[in-house]
């Protein structure tokens, strides 16, 4: 079973198509690459999964998505949705609150914690993205004093720490230098063990060093999917060999 799968999905914003007919699944232990050029699609089929897309005006979809074969578009509860599927967005996000809260927001908005549970649960989630050693000693400070590589992996952080089955994380190193980069590249490998990971990127160095599948997307559709090597190497439409040899988008 595919922990994502998309059926016949289509999305449009007023009159203006930007997903049509998708029909995909992603796995489950492993990290998916989405490239294709800008205003593909690529953004709006990520929110689309987690439903925040639907948070934007005029926005309108049609079709299924499963996660673990339980339909998203079903749920009543959508934070029920946006719990299973986090999301990380490509400016790194600090909510105005502490290291700690930060953490702590979702759970905090679920309940259910002890206080013993949540401090527990935020030593784990900061040691998970490699950042509890660099903030162990001022979790009570604001976040916003965090480098931009640390308020991304805090931004995974908080994450974790409503326990998805899915992250979907949308250019997320893309104002990031080149180390802290290779931190977060580090992170999803180690995460894609227990989780199913989507990334859309612009670099595809970036998606041929960790992806285990890429996909090829152009003018709202998948034109192409398959294992990292074999899609890079020797893809099997034209409008992906052109993409990756640098001659469209």
């Amino acid at each position: 079973m595919n922990a994502v799968e998309l059926i016949g999905f289509s999305a449009s914003y007023g009159r203006k198509e930007v997903l049509k007919n998708i029909n995909i699944g992603f796995k489950s232990n492993s990290i998916s690459a989405i490239v294709g050029p800008s205003g593909c699609g690529k953004t709006t089929l990520l929110r689309s999964i987690n439903r925040t897309a639907e948070l934007e005006r005029g926005f309108n979809c049609r079709g299924d998505i499963r996660i673990f074969g339980q339909s998203v578009m079903e749920v009543k509860n959508v934070s029920t949705a946006r719990r299973q599927v986090g999301m990380v967005y490509q400016t790194p996000v600090a909510l105005p609150l502490s290291v700690k809260e930060n953490v702590l927001f979702g759970p905090r908005y679920y309940g259910g914690k002890s206080r013993a549970e949540l401090d527990a649960l935020v030593e784990d989630c900061l040691r998970r993205v490699a950042l509890w050693d660099e903030v162990k000693d001022r979790l009570k400070q604001p976040a916003s004093q965090l480098s931009g590589g640390q308020k991304q992996r805090l931004a995974i952080a908080r994450a974790l720490a409503v326990e998805p089955q899915v992250l979907l994380l949308d250019e997320p190193c893309s104002s990031l230098d080149p180390a802290s980069t290779g931190l977060i590249e580090e992170l999803l490998e180690e995460l894609a063990v227990g989780l199913c990971v989507i990334i859309v990127t612009h670099n595809l160095f970036q998606a041929r060093r960790i992806a285990d599948e890429t996909v090829f997307m152009m003018d709202g559709q998948m034109i192409e999917k398959g294992p990292t090597s074999k899609l890079f190497l020797a893809p099997s439409d034209e409008k992906t060999r052109s993409f990756f040899s640098g001659l469209v988008g």
